[in-house]
Formats: structure tokens, sequence, C-alpha cells
């Protein structure tokens, strides 16, 4: 179990408010790791890092907006500074992108540029710069982890989410393919998580709505939505010395969808 222990260590994850960010910061707290929980929504925050002090781990909230790129690669680099090191990352920070083509709100005609523009603006460009100021004080050290939360939907279409939201996350898949070449050398591995449906707040919670449930449920192999918890194993693995020979892939964890 030493495979799995992250005691000493430090960690960052974006999106740590609510969902499967918090699910992650619990997770490495679990483990052992001092977890700097970043999110733009400062109550939630406050609240996680509590519960996690609560059950004896080591927490820090800090209040952030991750399409604020420059503000995102100065907190990586203040709290390498801070603690010494930064040895995981997880980027889960994430929006929706509004209706699926389904509707004719969420068609490829109807999509307004400033809609595009903001999931974007988190969903990519935010896990970009979130990648690119871990990098710099990964390499420097000579090791480090970084996890970055994709979807389903970035692996093929899926008729329930909207146009700019099936495609950054698709485009993450190769942003962890392309970093994971460069980042290999130094002794930095970078993977992606490929969630199918998850029981979050995303999207104003709307997978809590009976209706929706039942038809994200419809498509899943195993008959059901996920609860946040069931994302702890797999973020704890490509966190952990567990994964020392993997870097590059995306892991689909999603009731079977991509199996179809």
């Amino acid at each position: 179990m030493d495979r799995f222990s992250l005691d000493g260590q430090i960690a960052m994850v974006t999106g740590a408010a609510s969902g499967l960010g918090k699910a992650a910061a619990e997770v490495l707290a679990e483990a052992g790791a001092t977890v700097v929980l970043a999110d733009i929504d400062e109550s939630g925050l406050a609240a996680v890092a509590e519960t996690i002090s609560a059950a004896g781990g080591r927490a820090e909230p800090l209040t952030l907006d991750v399409s604020d790129r420059p503000a995102i690669r100065q907190a990586t680099e203040d709290v390498a500074a801070r603690y010494g090191r930064l040895d995981i990352v997880i980027a889960s920070a994430g929006i929706t992108a509004g209706p699926s083509y389904r509707t004719e709100a969420g068609q490829i005609g109807a999509i307004a540029d400033s809609a595009w523009d903001k999931v974007v603006g988190i969903n990519l460009s935010g896990v970009f710069a979130t990648v690119q100021g871990a990098a710099g004080p990964m390499k420097n050290q000579g090791s480090g982890r970084i996890v970055v939360i994709a979807s389903v939907a970035g692996l093929k279409s899926d008729p329930m989410v909207g146009y700019a939201y099936a495609a950054t996350k698709a485009a993450l898949v190769n942003l962890v393919r392309q970093a994971a070449m460069e980042l290999a050398p130094h002794g930095v591995l970078i993977n992606a998580v490929a969630p199918g449906p998850f029981r979050t707040n995303i999207a104003g919670g709307r997978l809590q709505n009976p209706d929706v449930e039942a038809a994200f449920s419809g498509m899943v192999p195993l008959g059901r939505i996920a609860e946040p918890d069931e994302i702890k194993g797999l973020l704890l693995l490509l966190s952990s010395p567990a994964s020392s020979f993997m870097t590059g892939t995306t892991i689909p964890i999603d009731g079977g969808m991509s199996a179809r």
C-alpha cells in the first residue's frame, strides 16, 4: 500500500469546491498530501477545506478563476515556492457548454461566440495554463504528476452535451499526449481521465433531475450514473507512485459507455 501513499507531497486541485474536484482533493488528503484547493467559489472552498481538516487532512483554500491564465500560472509558481515543491496537480475545473444539438438552441448555427469563448476559456485554455504552470516547477525538481479531467464526450460523439464541451474535452486528450512527450524526460507524468455521467453540480446540477438522470443512465451499460467518490481510486492511482510507468494516456471511467 506504500505505492499509494502521498505522505509529504504537495498537491493542487482546480475546481476543488465541488464535484469531481472535491473528490480529488479529499482522496489526495486522505493519502497524506497537503492540498491547495483552487476554485472561484470561495464559500465552497471553505466548506471543502473544513471537511478535509475535520478528517485529519491538510488543505489550503485559494480563490482563483482558471480562465485568468496569468493568475493560474502565478498560483502554481507561488505554491511551489511556498512549499519548496509541487508534486501533484489535478486540473478539474470545467463548465458545461449548454444544450446539445438535439435542441434548436444547441445546434451549430445557434451557438453564440460569447458562449463558445467562455467554455473554451475555462475548459481548454484554463487547463492549458494549469498544465503550463505546473510543468515549470515539476521539470525543475525532476518529478511530478499532472492529471487532467477530460470526458467520455471527448472520445466519441455524445448527443447529451454541447459542441464547445465536446470540442474542448477532445482537445484535452491531445494536449495530454503532447505534453507527455515533452515532460517524460524530466520525470513528469501527465494523464487524463474521461468520466462518463457523474452526479455533480455541472450544468446547474441537471443530472439530479430524474428525467435527465434516466436519459444518461440509459446510455450507460451499468445502467446508472456515478457518484463523485467513485472517481477517487483512479485519481489516487494516477497521482501516486503506483502509476510510475503511465503517461500520455486517457482512461475512461464511464460505466462502459466508451466500449459501445
